[in-house]
């Protein structure tokens, strides 16, 4: 394929940065640059600005409600999104169930749910780790029991990042306990807002509170609500993972990450000169700018070769988008230095003044070290992932 930017593409290039420059909220941008924690009102905001453009979905055909960029265009707006401050698209409805509920789904699901999810009428999250069953997804308990107007779920879900603002959870749960691990499995739409569902915060290492635990006892879903067929929810499973893993590459965030590296070490000193000057420094921020390009580049061939979905290049993808998102948050720390040692959660927090020593900047470097070790664990852990590509790329 041609990895050149044409003409039509620059031009396209300029048009989301223009418009990133223009209808972002200053107080969202103030708030991404500055790693500071982002409310449900800044992404519902983002989402709607987006959504009156028409670009709402940029991953989905027209016929869905989306763009139908193709995937350069889809690789820009993500870059210029995310070099411009704005935040991260809500993943769980765009890039993981809605894609899932356009193969497999039936008429009723995606005329119900598809076109809620571009305005974010319906926050979703995913309900798929449990305490026992995280890397091994396969060995889920959470049962589903067959009744006479519909299925009745009881179980527990942990790791579900921003639940605590979800309406629904696509869940993977037991409807065969006879069966095979895999086969035993159905992909469930449960509405969090009714009785049986408690919502219970984790406190990460940032102190942040942005995954949870999710209790279900005796939570009713009607037969409507079973994606697909019966016993067969580890094949959508499979598929939305792959949206997943590929999303979790995170080459806009790479993007924004360098660009404040470099910032930060313009301002920084090092031996009385910017640590940018240093001839150590300025090594490490050249290779990992490779390692960005060479990553965007491999990140445009799975999307240009691919037809019917990520396939297990996605794991190739999540591998090392997952490492150089930590390498970036570990350069950062390295820049800042000492200040970055001390670290209390409340200085990321918007409504409250800065009053920690050092820099400002240097309390938000260190919460996203803290934050970013988890990208090599959720979405299927780095060894997971090389157990994929041996398999299925590598046939040993």
């Amino acid at each position: 394929m041609d990895l050149t930017w044409n003409a039509q593409e620059i031009a396209f290039r300029h048009d989301v940065r223009d418009f990133v420059n223009a209808e972002l909220p200053s107080d969202i941008r103030a708030k991404v640059f500055r790693h500071q924690r982002l409310d449900k009102n800044d992404y519902l905001r983002w989402h709607r600005v987006l959504a009156a453009k028409g670009w709402g979905a940029p991953n989905w055909p027209v016929e869905f409600g989306g763009t139908g960029w193709g995937p350069l265009q889809r690789l820009i707006f993500e870059i210029e999104c995310f070099k411009g401050g704005a935040p991260r698209l809500l993943p769980f409805g765009l890039g993981m169930i809605g894609p899932v509920l356009m193969k497999y789904g039936s008429k009723q699901l995606q005329d119900r749910f598809l076109s809620r999810m571009l305005t974010v009428e319906d926050w979703w999250c995913q309900g798929y780790s449990e305490p026992g069953a995280g890397s091994d997804l396969a060995s889920l308990k959470t049962r589903a029991v067959r009744t006479a107007d519909g299925y009745v779920v009881n179980g527990q879900k942990t790791w579900t990042t921003l639940g605590q603002y979800a309406d629904w959870m696509f869940c993977l749960a037991r409807t065969d306990t006879e069966a095979k691990p895999q086969r035993g499995i159905s992909l469930l739409l449960i509405d969090l807002r009714q009785p049986g569902v408690t919502v219970r915060p984790i406190r990460t290492l940032d102190g942040g509170a942005d995954v949870n635990e999710v209790w279900l006892d005796d939570v009713k879903v009607p037969f409507e609500n079973l994606v697909g067929n019966e016993n067969e929810g580890w094949t959508y499973a499979k598929y939305l993972l792959g949206h997943e893993r590929t999303g979790i590459a995170g080459i806009g965030h790479c993007h924004r990450e360098l660009q404040i590296l470099k910032k930060l070490a313009a301002d920084t000193l090092i031996d009385g000169e910017p640590a940018s000057q240093n001839p150590r420094m300025k090594e490490k921020i050249v290779r990992i700018e490779i390692d960005i390009v060479a990553l965007e580049m491999l990140l445009l061939r799975v999307a240009a070769n691919s037809d019917q979905g990520p396939g297990p290049q996605a794991s190739i993808l999540k591998i090392r988008g997952s490492e150089i998102q930590q390498d970036l948050a570990m350069l950062q720390m390295e820049v800042m230095g000492v200040d970055t040692w001390p670290y209390d959660p409340s200085w990321m927090e918007p409504d409250t003044a800065f009053t920690g020593p050092g820099p400002e900047f240097a309390a938000a470097a260190s919460a996203g070290y803290f934050d970013l070790r988890k990208t090599t664990i959720y979405g299927g852990t780095t060894e997971v992932q090389k157990t994929i590509i041996a398999k299925m790329i590598l046939g040993s």
